[in-house]
């Protein structure tokens, strides 16, 4: 896809579920949902921001940090190369400061085209690091969850990365302040065990998968049978992880109208 066809949004992308193609720009006028079958295509982050936040709004904070190859690891050096190149992104989650009808929050998006949004030693910084601002400033914080959980190539420092993410939310929820989690396709592993479900209020999109371990692991250790939508946003809506489901169209609405109830006086 070139640069020129990505800018008039002329190139076409192929739906996943069924086939049909659509140009970019169209995509855009309608979410980002496919119009033959409603399947929701996956958002890189700047796209997720410029749908929910108002325009002009978004303020990045905690840029320049780079994951390092602690380990040595395989390879993994030319992959943060590349994927940086092709995601023109630093890492896997982008934070700052917005305002979504003109009501100031916080916000993090989890990236899944960089490396699948995994965990590591970046992501966890920085969505700590923003948890910290936002309670110096007394904001809400809206976070958009979607990662394949903790990035292996970092090791246990990937794994510490909850822990110190946890304590950050903890001490914002100490504060009096609200978190609102939003689950997409798909949030899992390390990040579902810990920030991702800490929210005070949880919204999914619709089918999002949303787990910790694999369909075919938890299978293999329980020796059951599962359902055929385990793990998905509406399977966890039934059994109480999740408070509400909500559209893509409807969502910046939802955020809107659950910052204004939550609105803290001046």
């Amino acid at each position: 896809m070139s640069f020129f066809d990505k800018l008039v949004g002329s190139a076409k992308e192929k739906c996943k579920k069924c086939g049909h193609e659509d140009t970019l720009s169209n995509l855009e006028l309608h979410d980002y949902i496919c119009s033959e079958c409603g399947f929701y295509y996956r958002l890189d982050a700047r796209a997720r921001i410029k749908l929910t936040v108002d325009k002009n709004s978004f303020q990045e904070l905690e840029k320049g940090l780079i994951s390092k190859d602690f380990l040595n690891f395989p390879n993994y050096q030319e992959k943060l190369e590349r994927t940086r190149k092709e995601t023109e992104e630093e890492d896997a989650v982008v934070c700052g400061t917005a305002t979504i009808a003109d009501l100031n929050c916080a916000v993090f998006v989890m990236n899944s085209k960089f490396i699948m949004a995994s965990m590591g030693s970046v992501v966890g910084e920085k969505i700590t690091r923003l948890f910290e601002y936002a309670t110096e400033h007394e904001l809400p914080v809206i976070g958009f969850t979607a990662s394949g959980g903790a990035r292996m190539q970092e090791g246990v420092i990937s794994l510490m990365q909850m822990a110190k993410v946890s304590g950050a939310v903890k001490n914002h929820s100490n504060a009096g302040l609200l978190y609102i989690t939003v689950l997409t396709d798909p949030t899992t592993g390390g990040v579902t065990a810990s920030f991702a479900m800490q929210g005070d209020i949880i919204l999914a999109e619709p089918k999002a998968l949303v787990g910790f371990a694999g369909r075919r692991v938890v299978e293999q250790t329980t020796k059951s049978q599962l359902p055929d939508n385990f793990q998905k946003a509406e399977f966890l809506l039934e059994h109480g992880f999740v408070d509400a489901i909500v559209p893509r169209p409807e969502l910046r609405d939802t955020l809107a109208k659950l910052l204004e109830m939550h609105k803290r006086e001046a």
